[in-house]
């Protein structure tokens, strides 16, 4: 069995627990509340700055050249392109640069991209890479399911073709090609890292989701 047929594996009920939070279930809807989807893209927006960064920490430590073009390439689409869909997404929900730019990172947002970042720079190629995976991942299984299950004129369309889309699906496929590449050569204290890394990844998108749901702040309290 390859890592990633593991990791899934290990992690399936966490996976089905996220698919059916109220948050991807309204949005498929299209009833989700528009405040918990703009609460959602501002925190989104913070996350992928960080997200870009821990890309091209790994690329830095990858293994081969393709890997370290791959993930460098990785860090740009986090930064630049989906920034830009983000921009169209305020804009279109009414949400001002100022707005965006003075509202702080909420808990569950500081603490995946604090994990991110830490595990990036502390953490060795292959761990660096677990970590990272369930971004991908999830968000892809995710959208695959919510545009199966997509109302006709949803509010939200775009967010669900740009996670469900081919190009999207690519990208996510050639990091599991990567990942299941570079744990044919690692130990087994490694592998239990890597497991361990990708588990807590997969919890803290778990909890972005549920956060934005619920507008926490860190007060703990709804907006």
């Amino acid at each position: 069995m390859s890592f990633s047929q593991d990791v899934w594996t290990r992690n399936l009920e966490l996976y089905q627990k996220t698919l059916q939070h109220p948050f991807n279930q309204e949005l498929a809807q299209g009833t989700l509340n528009s405040n918990a989807f703009c609460h959602y893209v501002i925190q989104d927006a913070h996350y992928l700055l960080a997200y870009g960064r821990a890309l091209a920490v790994c690329a830095a430590k990858a293994f081969e050249a393709d890997d370290v073009i791959q993930f460098s390439e990785g860090a740009k689409i986090a930064i630049v392109v989906e920034r830009s869909l983000h921009d169209s997404f305020m804009k279109n929900f009414g949400i001002s640069k100022d707005q965006f730019e003075n509202t702080p990172l909420t808990l569950a947002c500081h603490h995946y991209t604090s994990f991110l970042t830490a595990t990036a720079w502390s953490e060795s190629y292959p761990v660096v890479l677990a970590s990272l995976l369930p971004c991908f991942w999830i968000y892809a299984e995710v959208g695959k399911d919510i545009v199966e299950n997509s109302v006709p004129n949803n509010p939200y369309q775009a967010w669900v073709d740009t996670y469900s889309g081919e190009e999207f699906h690519t990208a996510v496929n050639n990091v599991i090609a990567t990942i299941d590449k570079v744990a044919t050569r690692c130990d087994a204290d490694t592998i239990e890292k890597m497991h361990q890394a990708y588990t807590r990844g997969a919890e803290l998108e778990w909890l972005f989701w549920d956060s934005a749901y619920y507008q926490k702040q860190w007060s703990g309290l709804s907006e």
